[in-house]
């Protein structure tokens, strides 16, 4: 059945979330796009997304293991300790990174074309699950290699995607609003992400955080999702679900994602006029 657009105030306040629905052919074509831009004729494309990883995690391997000696305090190869976390921590970098400059690098299209803006930062996500899903493949390279089975809760992972997904989204869907009205937000993400790495789980456990200050930790949305990974992957790794900071990163997480789609509608109606 064809859609028909009908332009009068007010209508596409009223019909957003449908149209969105009428323009996934568009969301299909705009993830293919950034697909294809992010690895076609590219020497270390896909080389870099096995890479990256896998030297982030020597690096941690070497400073948190060897160096900290945090690794005695384990029978789990550290390794797969550390890749635990960066699995999700990689995702949530890589989103908040395409989603926050998607809008500015795709000002011809807001700019000519009628569509919900929002489609644009979900499709670029997409490239960042295609950056997961490798490294996914070398964590279980990691198990052969090890000799390592994983527990059952390995099973209950995409429960885990689904939070990741959202604790990517919410951030980059309102900093992507802000970096169109703000051009020198693009300075700004960077940093955030970087310092990011540095509080969240990815070379240390949330169990070597002193219980006191275990409410204003949990505060970082990604102390939920890490400590999930990690309790999916790594046998005896605390169940997060026994445990209040997962609740309060939880409720970060819906939080942040509620706000960021409100403040996003709100900005939305003047992105074609500042961009």
């Amino acid at each position: 059945m064809s859609h028909r657009i009908i332009i009068e105030p007010g209508r596409s306040e009223k019909n957003y979330w449908k149209d969105i629905w009428h323009y996934r052919e568009l969301f299909y074509i705009l993830s293919w796009r950034d697909i294809k831009v992010k690895y076609k004729q590219t020497v270390l494309g896909v080389v870099w997304a096995v890479l990256r990883p896998l030297l982030t995690m020597i690096v941690f391997t070497f400073v948190f293991g060897r160096i900290a000696k945090m690794d005695v305090q384990t029978t789990v190869p550290y390794s797969i300790i550390v890749f635990a976390g960066l699995l999700p921590w990689q995702f949530f970098s890589n989103a908040i990174t395409e989603c926050s400059n998607s809008l500015v690098g795709n000002t011809n299209l807001i700019t000519k074309v009628y569509f919900p803006r929002m489609i644009i930062p979900a499709s670029s996500v997409i490239t960042s699950f295609i950056d997961f899903f490798i490294s996914f493949v070398i964590l279980i390279g990691l198990f052969l290699v090890y000799g390592y089975m994983p527990p059952p809760e390995i099973m209950a992972m995409p429960l885990f995607w689904i939070l990741a997904f959202l604790a990517s989204f919410g951030p980059g869907l309102y900093l992507t609003a802000l970096n169109v009205k703000y051009r020198d937000f693009r300075y700004i993400i960077p940093f955030i992400v970087q310092f990011g790495l540095f509080i969240s789980p990815v070379g240390y456990t949330s169990a070597q955080i002193p219980e006191k200050w275990h409410w204003l930790y949990a505060l970082n949305p990604m102390v939920g999702v890490i400590d999930g990974f990690r309790w999916c992957i790594v046998k005896d790794a605390p169940n997060p679900f026994l445990h209040y900071p997962f609740y309060i990163s939880l409720g970060v997480i819906f939080a942040f994602f509620w706000l960021s789609i409100y403040q996003f509608r709100k900005m939305e109606k003047n992105f074609a006029d500042l961009i």
